[in-house]
C-alpha cells in the first residue's frame, strides 16, 4: 500500500498492521488447536483480544482505501475530468470521518480503555429535581450505549421517592466502552423551568457520574476478608417471583477506602454477592490510577476532582439551549440530542484535552 507510511506518521504507529496482523494469524493457529474452546474462558478472553485487533485493523484499512482512492481521483480532476473532480470531493469528505474515527481509535491507548465500563449515577441535593436529573443522564448514556450495539446491564437501582432515581450503577460491554466513557466522570448540571413546579420557576440540579473499567481476571486486586463488611437485605423494585422476598440483595462496605458497592439484579445472592466484588475490584483499581495519576501531576488531579460545585458539563434548556463541557469547551446548541445520546464530540474533544494535557 503506497500510502502506508503517511498513515503511519500521521497516527504515531498506533496503527502497526504488520505487527496486528500477524497476532491474528497467530490467534487463528491457536483457535485450530485441539482443546482450544474447551476452556470457555481462557477462550473468550482470545476472541475479545481478536475482535479489537480486527476493530484497528479494519478502522486503519477503511483510511488507508479511501486516501489511495481520492489521490487517484485528485489526480484525474487535475487533468480536468470534472466527473472525477465532484467524485474526489466526496471521498475526501468520507475520508475526513474516516480519519475522525481512526484518530479517536489512537487517543484510546491508556492500559484499560478497551476494556468494559462500570458507571454509577447519583442524585444530588434537590430531591425531585435532582433524581429526575440522575434518570435523565442514565437515559443519555443508556441511549449512547445502545447506538453503539454495546450491551447495558443494570447491577443496582434505587428509585426517587416521587421520581426519577436516586441511584443507578449498570455495565455497558464492548470494545473500548470505558476508554469511550470516562469522559463523563464528574458533576453533571442541569438548568431548566422545572416540570415539578407550579409556578414554572427555573431550577438547576446536580448529579455526579463515576466511570470505571471493569477488571477481569488479569488484573490482580487483593481485597481481604477482613477489610470488608457483607450485608445482605431483601431487594427492591419490581420484582417478580422471589427477587423481592428473600434477603438477595447484597452490599458490601470496604473499610478502609470507605468505597460501599451492592447488587441486587440477580435472584440468587451468591450471584449479586460476585457481581458486587467484581464492581468493588474495578472502583479499587480505579482509585488506585487516579492515585497515580495525582502523584505524577497534581494539578491534572485537582481538574478531575469530582466534588459539588465543579460541574465538568452544563446542561442549559432555558433561557437558551446549550451544553458545554467546562473542561474542552466542546458546545452544543442541540441540546435534545445531546441527551438523546449524542455525546461523541465530548467524549473526542475529552480525549484530546487529555492528550495535549499530559504533552505539557
Amino acid at each position: 500500500m503506497k500510502n502506508s507510511r503517511q498513515l503511519w506518521i500521521i497516527f504515531g504507529g498506533h496503527f502497526d498492521v504488520d505487527k496486528k496482523n500477524k497476532r491474528l494469524e497467530e490467534i487463528g493457529e491457536m483457535e485450530a488447536l485441539a482443546g482450544f474452546w474447551e476452556d470457555a474462558s481462557g477462550a473468550a478472553v482470545i476472541q475479545k483480544e481478536k475482535s479489537l485487533l480486527n476493530e484497528v485493523v479494519n478502522t486503519y484499512q477503511k483510511v488507508a482505501d479511501l486516501f489511495d482512492e481520492f489521490e487517484i481521483l485528485n489526480e484525474y480532476a487535475a487533468e480536468g475530468d470534472t466527473d472525477s473532480a465532484a467524485e474526489a470531493v466526496e471521498a475526501f469528505d468520507k475520508m475526513k470521518e474516516a480519519l475522525s474515527e481512526a484518530e479517536q481509535k489512537a487517543l484510546l491507548s491508556d492500559e484499560m480503555d478497551t476494556n468494559n465500563a462500570i458507571i454509577s449515577i447519583n442524585a444530588g441535593a434537590g430531591g425531585t429535581e435532582s433524581c429526575d436529573w440522575a434518570s435523565m443522564i442514565h437515559r443519555m448514556l443508556t441511549r449512547w450505549a445502545e447506538s453503539k450495539s454495546f450491551k447495558v446491564s443494570v447491577l443496582d437501582h434505587q428509585y426517587g421517592d416521587s421520581a426519577g432515581i436516586k441511584s443507578v450503577t449498570f455495565t455497558v460491554s464492548g470494545n473500548y466502552a470505558y476508554g469511550q466513557l470516562k469522559s463523563e466522570t464528574g458533576i453533571h448540571r442541569l438548568v431548566r423551568i422545572s416540570p415539578f413546579d407550579s409556578n414554572a420557576r427555573r431550577h438547576t440540579s446536580f448529579c455526579s457520574v463515576f466511570v470505571s473499567p471493569e477488571v477481569d481476571d488479569t488484573i490482580e486486586i487483593e481485597v481481604l476478608d477482613k477489610d470488608i463488611r457483607i450485608d445482605v437485605y431483601r431487594s427492591g423494585g419490581a420484582g417478580g417471583q422471589s427477587v423481592n422476598t428473600t434477603d438477595s440483595a447484597v452490599r458490601i462496605t470496604h473499610n478502609p477506602s470507605g468505597l460501599v458497592v451492592t447488587c441486587q439484579n440477580e435472584r440468587s445472592q451468591l450471584q449479586n454477592k460476585m457481581t458486587a466484588m467484581k464492581v468493588l475490584k474495578s472502583r479499587l483499581y480505579e482509585k488506585e490510577m487516579e492515585k497515580k495519576r495525582a502523584e505524577q501531576a497534581e494539578t491534572e488531579a485537582n481538574k478531575k476532582e469530582i466534588g459539588w460545585g465543579s460541574q465538568i458539563r452544563s446542561y442549559v434548556l432555558h433561557p437558551y439551549k446549550m451544553v458545554k463541557d467546562h473542561r474542552t469547551n466542546c458546545e452544543s446548541g442541540n441540546a435534545e440530542k445531546v441527551l438523546d445520546g449524542d455525546i461523541d464530540s465530548f467524549q473526542k474533544s475529552y480525549l484530546q484535552w487529555r492528550a495535549l494535557d499530559s504533552d505539557e
